[in-house]
């Protein structure tokens, strides 16, 4: 079953996350900072590209199946309309200050 967003432990990832279900690219971006950067597979990729391509241009929803290191590591059934679903792990670096992302990961699972 999967875990609402509102109940990830960490608010900041949890709001990424609702932003991305809800297909509002404002929202996400406002939860980056404007020097974020971001791997997906072990490679480093262009931020602005990277989320345009795999969640917001192809229909990207996350699915939380668990979480752990408060919330900033998660376990996530992934879908888009290029990839169809897949096991993706994601990690959040949440920048001094706690209100906006500096850094994520994500790949397969």
């Amino acid at each position: 079953m999967a875990i609402a967003p509102a109940k990830l432990s960490d608010p900041v990832v949890g709001a990424l996350v609702s932003a991305v279900n809800a297909h509002d690219k404002d929202a996400f971006l406002a939860l980056l900072t404007a020097d974020a950067t971001m791997v997906d597979d072990g490679s480093d990729r262009d931020l602005q590209d990277w989320i345009d391509r795999e969640i917001f241009d192809s229909g990207g929803h996350m699915d939380v199946q668990s979480e752990s290191d408060g919330g900033r590591a998660l376990i996530v059934n992934y879908r888009n309309d290029t990839w169809g679903e897949m096991r993706t792990a994601w990690r959040f670096t949440i920048a001094p200050g706690g209100g906006r992302i500096s850094h994520f990961e994500t790949g397969q699972a």
